[in-house]
């Protein structure tokens, strides 16, 4: 009997301690901007980084030397390209004449 109080008494006391520390909470994360679905809008946000090469456009494809590490996708007409969309792929636009006429994320 005694055994039995002891083990209320020691639950009860338990029970009445403050509570163990927690651990201070992490700053919730902005949720991300939604990613883009089309080509327009990825341009539009820029999401490849494409607009550090928007002042190439005019220039001759030729005489124009772009980083190795970048990756920029070259399109000529009548060239055939894969549809896959992918948001931080750089597209450098380029005519017939061989002038640059825009870079484009998709």
């Amino acid at each position: 009997m005694i055994r039995a109080s002891l083990f209320a008494f020691a639950l009860l006391a338990a029970a009445c301690a403050p509570p163990a520390e927690t651990p201070p909470e992490q700053p919730v994360a902005e949720e991300p901007a939604a990613l883009p679905q089309t080509a327009a809008e990825a341009t539009a946000q820029d999401t490849c980084g494409a607009a550090q090469y928007r002042s190439l456009v005019g220039q001759n494809f030729a005489a124009v030397t772009l980083p190795a590490e970048a990756n920029i996708r070259v399109i000529q007409p009548d060239s055939m390209v894969t549809q896959d969309f992918s948001a931080t792929r750089i597209n450098m636009i380029v005519g017939a004449d061989g002038v640059i006429t825009a870079f484009e994320c998709y």
